[in-house]
């Protein structure tokens, strides 16, 4: 004889349970908001620079008629890569400017909150060491790629429409023809960004503990050791298998992420990248990744461990 099922109690089972999984990521979600309060470089840079890049666009639109009337006398159908040139720019600029960000907030992260002695509050409250280190790389990892995606789609949304709007003032057509790829450049600039953010990795991982360990000066406690380690091997070994490897941590991604060719061999402009040229099987199997993603966290983990015993500077 079988025990009837109380849905009374079930239910308040679902109920209790329900606050207590939403809870678990609730401090996590507050670190990370916490990050974009305190650290607000992260996103007024990149929109600073999105400003700067979108007068200098209004400037330039004065020659855009005349321009245009070039390319359709010399061509039937204009170029992709001189139409998508100026967007390609824009992305460029925003994701170097995400670059130094990231850069410079993973420096600060554990520094920052040690300098100003306000790390013994953050201690004080009831989020573990893993979840503030978490959410501190989880900013140059997702948050700021994201960020510098939605500025770059607004931005180049916005340049679309300036340019139409002064093509169609100065009595020209303002088709397709005159339109660049921009979904299909916005895909690629997800991917560009998704790799950028994973290859990257283990240089945050670094910044971030150096952050948790020096007393003063950061940035030069993060890049005199590398420093230091490929000039004693040059002169010791003559050698410089540290410097190949740190050339390929910063370079090496655009081999293994995209196809530099096409298939007639010719190189392909940076400028605009067709998503044939993507590479990701070849990325995500590529043993530099996985290698730097191990070595990223165990840099992360580290840096959780200092975070514990370290105290106010």
């Amino acid at each position: 004889m079988t025990t009837p099922s109380n849905p009374v109690a079930e239910s308040l089972d679902s109920q209790v349970s329900a606050p207590a999984a939403m809870s678990a990521t609730r401090p996590f979600f507050w670190s990370v908001r916490r990050e974009l309060w305190e650290n607000r470089s992260i996103y007024l840079a990149p929109l600073a620079v999105a400003a700067v890049y979108l007068f200098g666009f209004l400037i330039s639109l004065f020659w855009v008629p005349r321009s245009m009337r070039g390319m359709a006398a010399h061509h039937s159908m204009p170029p992709l890569v001189e139409l998508a040139m100026p967007y390609s720019h824009a992305a460029m600029l925003l994701m170097a400017t995400g670059l130094v960000v990231g850069i410079f907030y993973s420096l600060d992260a554990l520094y920052g909150e040690r300098r100003e002695r306000t790390i013994l509050f953050w201690k004080s409250l009831p989020v573990s060491d893993l979840t503030t280190v978490l959410s501190k790389a989880s900013i140059p990892l997702v948050v700021l790629p994201l960020i510098v995606f939605a500025i770059t789609v607004t931005l180049e949304l916005i340049m679309l429409l300036l340019n139409f709007a002064v093509l169609a003032v100065s009595g020209m057509s303002t088709g397709t023809r005159w339109a660049p790829p921009l979904f299909e450049m916005e895909l690629v600039l997800l991917y560009g960004l998704t790799v950028l953010a994973l290859w990257y990795a283990p240089l945050y991982g670094w910044l971030m503990l150096v952050s948790g360990w020096a007393r003063r000066a950061p940035f030069l406690w993060a890049v005199l050791p590398p420093l230091a380690i490929g000039v004693v091997e040059n002169i010791a070994f003559h050698t410089s298998y540290f410097g190949l490897l740190m050339k390929d941590r910063w370079f090496g991604f655009a081999a293994s992420a995209f196809d530099l060719k096409d298939k007639a061999g010719v190189p392909v402009d940076p400028h605009f990248i067709p998503l044939t040229q993507l590479a990701p099987g070849r990325f995500l199997s590529s043993p530099s990744l996985w290698g730097g993603l191990i070595v990223a966290a165990i840099l992360f983990g580290a840096a959780m461990r200092l975070r514990r015993y370290r105290e106010p500077i």
